[in-house]
C-alpha cells in the first residue's frame, strides 16, 4: 500500500495485520496522526466509541512524531513531551508499507517546511502479535544546522481516560529487581473542569532512566490498564543508555510518549548540520486483553526481534563458580574439584568468573583491563588446563570479561590513547576504580577484538559472561559530540555493534548478558545477547520474588536465575535453592565438591528435571496464578503456559513454581486457562516431596498443600481430557 502527499483532501488509511490493525488519518492541519489500534476482536466498535473497546481511541490523537529543537521551543510549557512548536509543523507526505520476513512495516514520510526537518517514521509488527514497533528516523534537509533536544520513538493519545487507569512500573534495584507496583492515574494527574480552562494539564506521570545502566532505579518499561475493561497496554524502551516515558491527560482522553535519552533528563542533544540524520532507539507497544495478555504479546516479540541462536531452544545448563561460591578468586586447585563436581551434577557449560586475570588475592576489581591469565593462579599448565579439564568433563569452558572497563591498575590504561577512553571536558572520567572505554574508538574496538580472538579463537572457549560493574551519568563527551547524553548513546550503539561483530565471527559462542546482575536489562542487550543475569542476590529466600518476576523483563529461556546450593543446607534448603531456576536459565553454583553423595543426589534430580521441562520453556508464555509478586509476600507463584491460542493452551502441559516463605501450609491457585479441562497433577521436583495438588477442573484451581516453609515446588499440569464444551467454571465461594 502506497500513499500520495495529502493537499486539501483529508488522507485516511489502515495497516495491519491479523493480530494487530492501525488507523491513520490527516488533520485540518495537515499533520497525520494515529487514530485507532485496535485487536481482532475489539474491531465490532468504531475507533471514536469510548465504549467499543477500542485502545487507543480517536477522541485526542496525536501527531505521529513530537520533537523539540534549540530555537523551537515548544508549543506548551511544560514536564510533558507532547504538543511541541515543530511536532504540530510536521505535514504528512507519503507512506509506503510492506511485508517481509515475517514483519509488517510502514514507513511514513513527515516534513517541517519551515525547519527544513523530515521526520521518517518506521512503525513495524511480527504476524500474529500485537505489538506496534516504532522508531524515527531525522534528516535535516533544511540549510541551517538544527539541535535536536527530543524525538519521541513511539507517541499514542486518546487513551481511555484517566479516571479509569492504573499505571503500572517495576522498581529495579541492585538485589531487588523486578518488583512491579500499580497505582492509579488520577493519583498522579488530578481531574480538572476543562471547561473553564483554555489548556490542558500540564501534569504528568513521567519516568526516566539515566546513566549507562539502563535498568537502574526502574525497568526500561510501563503499562497501562483500565479497570472498566481490564484491557491493558505494556511498552518497554529499547535503549541500553538513557530513555524516558510519560503520560497523562490530554482533551479529556490519556496519552503516552515513549524516548530514548531527552536533554531534560540525560543531558541528550544532536546537532544536524545539513544533511544529516539521526535514528531514534525503538520502542514497542503491546495491546492485550489483560497485562498478562499484553506480557504474553511482548515476549513473543522479544523473540522474534532478538538474534537467532541455537541456544535459545538447547539452554544448556551452566556452572559459574562466583556466586556464594569462590566469590572472584580462582585457582586451578579450588577449580578443578568444582568441575568435577559441576559435570558430576549434570552442567554442560563451565563458567570461571572474575579474577582470572590478576595475581593478587581479591584485586580483581581495578585490574581489569589486559585480559591475560594470571601465573599465581594457574601454576601449573595455565588456565588452558584447567580449560582442558573442563572439556575432559564433557563441559563446554566459559569465562567473564568486563570488556567497556579498565581498571586503574591495568597497563591498558596507559597503553590506550586518551581518546579511547570516556572524557568530560578533556578529562578522563574514573568510576570505581575504573575508566570506561569507549567502543566508537577504532583503538578501543580493536583491543577488546584481539581479546575475544585471543580467548575464544585460541582458546577455544564457548562462553563469555560479559559483566559491566559501574554506572557513568550522564556519559562522555569527546571529539565530535554535541552532548554527553549524546556521546553515551553513540557508546552504547557502538558496543552493541560490537558484540554483533563478535557473533558473527563465531556463531556458537554463548553470551551472557549481566551489569551487577540485572542493571543492564533492556530491550536492545536482550535482542543480541543470548541470557540475562536476573540479579546478585545472595540470599536464596529473597531471590523468588525476582525469579518470578523476570518474565517480565526477559523470556524465561534467557532469564538466568542463581542456584547456588551449599553443603551446609539442609536438604529442603538445597530443594528451595534449586527450585527458583526450573522455570529459567538454571545458572548452578555453590560447594557441590563438598557435598555428601545425598546432597549432591538432590542436585543432580534437580537438574535431571531442568532438561526434562527445558524444550518446553522457549515457546512458553508467564502467568502469574497469585499475581505478580510482592517484595514480602509469603506465597509466590509463577507459571508457563503452552503458547499460542486458547486452544494450545489448554492442550499441552503447563509449569507452576510456587515458592512457600512462611504462613499457612496451604495456597489454593487460579489456572484460568484451564478451566473445564481435566488435568493430572505432577510434582516433578523436589523428587521426594511432602507436599500434596488437587486440580478442580471445574473450578480452575489448583490447591496446594506444602508442610513446612521455605519450600519450593515445581508442579506439571498436563491435560487429559476436556469437560463438556457446556461446563463453566464455577465462581470461587
Amino acid at each position: 500500500m502506497t500513499g500520495q502527499p495529502a493537499n486539501s483532501t483529508r488522507e485516511t488509511f489502515t495497516w495491519g495485520h491479523a493480530e494487530l490493525r492501525a488507523e491513520f488519518a490527516t488533520a485540518a492541519d495537515g499533520t497525520l496522526r494515529m487514530t485507532g489500534l485496535t485487536r481482532p476482536d475489539e474491531t465490532a466498535g468504531a475507533p471514536s466509541d469510548s465504549s467499543g473497546g477500542v485502545l487507543p481511541g480517536a477522541s485526542a490523537p496525536l501527531p505521529l512524531v513530537e520533537v523539540t529543537a534549540l530555537g523551537h521551543g515548544s508549543g506548551w510549557s511544560g514536564q510533558r513531551f507532547l504538543d511541541g512548536a515543530l511536532g504540530s509543523r510536521l505535514r504528512y507526505r507519503a507512506h509506503r508499507s510492506a511485508h517481509v520476513g515475517g514483519w509488517h512495516r510502514l514507513t511514513v514520510e513527515l516534513h517541517d517546511p519551515l525547519s527544513g526537518l523530515t521526520a521518517e517514521v518506521r512503525l513495524s509488527s511480527p504476524d500474529g502479535v500485537a505489538v506496534l514497533r516504532g522508531e524515527v528516523r531525522l534528516v535535516n534537509e533544511g540549510a541551517e544546522p538544527l539541535v535536536v533536544q527530543s524525538v519521541s520513538s513511539l507517541l499514542v493519545g486518546g487513551l481511555p481516560s484517566p479516571d479509569v487507569l492504573d499505571v503500572h512500573r517495576a522498581r529495579n534495584d541492585w538485589l531487588a529487581e523486578c518488583r512491579w507496583y500499580r497505582t492509579p492515574l488520577r493519583e498522579t494527574v488530578a481531574a480538572l473542569n476543562h471547561g473553564a480552562h483554555e489548556h490542558d494539564s500540564r501534569a504528568a506521570l513521567a519516568l526516566a532512566g539515566r546513566g549507562s545502566w539502563p535498568s537502574d532505579g526502574h525497568l526500561p518499561m510501563g503499562g497501562l490498564t483500565d479497570r472498566t475493561t481490564g484491557r491493558g497496554l505494556l511498552w518497554q524502551i529499547e535503549s541500553a543508555a538513557g530513555w524516558r516515558w510519560d503520560t497523562g491527560e490530554r482533551a479529556g482522553a490519556a496519552y503516552l510518549a515513549l524516548n530514548g535519552p531527552t536533554d531534560a533528563e540525560h543531558q541528550w542533544r544532536e546537532r544536524l548540520a545539513p544533511g544529516g540524520e539521526f535514528t531514534t532507539v525503538a520502542a514497542a507497544l503491546a495491546v492485550g486483553s489483560d497485562f498478562e495478555d499484553a506480557l504474553g504479546h511482548l515476549t513473543a516479540y522479544r523473540r522474534a526481534v532478538r538474534r537467532p541462536h541455537p541456544d535459545h531452544t538447547a539452554l544448556p545448563v551452566v556452572f559459574n563458580d562466583y556466586m556464594n561460591t569462590l566469590m572472584g578468586d580462582p585457582t586451578t586447585e579450588r577449580l578443578l574439584p568444582l568441575v568435577d563436581a559441576a559435570a558430576a551434577a549434570g552442567a554442560e557449560y563451565f563458567c570461571i568468573d572474575s579474577g582470572w586475570y590478576d595475581d593478587h588475592a581479591k584485586g580483581w576489581w581495578d585490574s581489569v583491563g589486559a585480559w591475560q591469565p594470571s601465573e599465581r593462579r594457574f601454576p601449573d599448565g595455565g588456565i588452558q588446563a584447567v580449560l582442558d579439564h573442563i572439556r575432559s568433563r564433557g563441559m563446554v569452558p566459559g569465562l567473564w570479561l568486563e570488556p567497556e572497563v579498565v581498571g586503574v591498575r591495568s597497563p591498558v590504561a596507559t597503553s590506550l590513547p586518551p581518546e579511547a577512553f570516556f572524557r568530560r571536558d578533556g578529562v578522563r572520567i574514573t568510576e570505581h576504580g575504573r575508566h570506561q572505554l569507549d567502543l566508537r574508538h577504532p583503538a578501543a574496538r580493536a583491543h577488546l577484538d584481539a581479546t575475544v580472538d585471543r580467548i575464544v579463537g585460541d582458546w577455544g572457549v564457548g562462553y563469555l559472561k560479559l559483566d559491566y560493574n559501574i554506572s557513568v551519568a550522564p556519559g562522555t563527551q569527546g571529539d565530535g559530540d554535541t552532548s554527553p547524553g549524546g556521546g553515551l548513546l553513540g557508546h552504547s550503539r557502538a558496543y552493541l555493534e560490537w558484540l554483533n561483530a563478535v557473533l558473527d565471527r563465531f556463531p556458537g559462542l554463548v553470551v551472557e548478558n549481566c551489569a551487577s546482575g540485572g542493571m543492564r536489562m533492556d530491550g536492545a542487550s536482550l535482542a543480541v545477547s543470548q541470557l540475562q543475569s536476573t540479579s546478585d542476590q545472595q540470599d536464596p529466600l529473597y531471590y523468588p520474588p525476582i525469579a518470578a518476576s523476570a518474565p517480565t523483563a526477559v523470556p524465561p529461556e534467557q532469564g538466568a536465575v542463581w542456584a547456588y546450593p551449599q553443603p551446609g543446607f539442609t536438604p529442603q534448603e538445597i530443594s528451595f535453592t534449586l527450585g527458583s531456576a526450573l522455570l529459567g536459565r538454571i545458572h548452578l553454583s555453590g560447594h557441590l565438591d563438598h557435598m555428601t553423595p545425598d546432597q549432591l543426589a538432590l542436585v543432580q534430580q534437580a537438574v535431571a528435571t531442568y532438561k526434562r521441562v527445558r524444550a518446553d520453556l522457549p515457546a512458553a508464555v508467564p502467568f502469574w496464578p497469585l499475581g505478580l509478586p510482592q517484595w514480602t509476600d509469603a506465597w509466590i507463584a509463577l507459571g508457563l503456559r503452552p503458547g499460542g491460542g486458547s486452544e494450545d493452551a489448554a492442550g499441552g502441559t503447563s509449569y507452576l513454581s510456587l515458592w512457600r516463605r512462611d504462613a499457612e501450609a496451604a495456597r489454593t491457585l487460579s489456572v484460568p486457562h484451564l478451566a473445564g479441562v481435566e488435568a493430572r497433577v505432577e510434582i516433578l521436583h523436589p523428587a521426594a516431596s511432602s507436599g500434596r495438588a488437587r486440580w478442580r477442573a471445574e473450578r480452575a484451581e489448583l490447591t496446594v498443600e506444602l508442610p513446612a516453609a521455605p519450600a519450593c515446588v515445581l508442579l506439571a499440569l498436563t491435560p487429559t481430557e476436556a469437560l463438556t464444551p457446556t461446563a463453566a467454571p464455577t465462581p470461587p465461594a
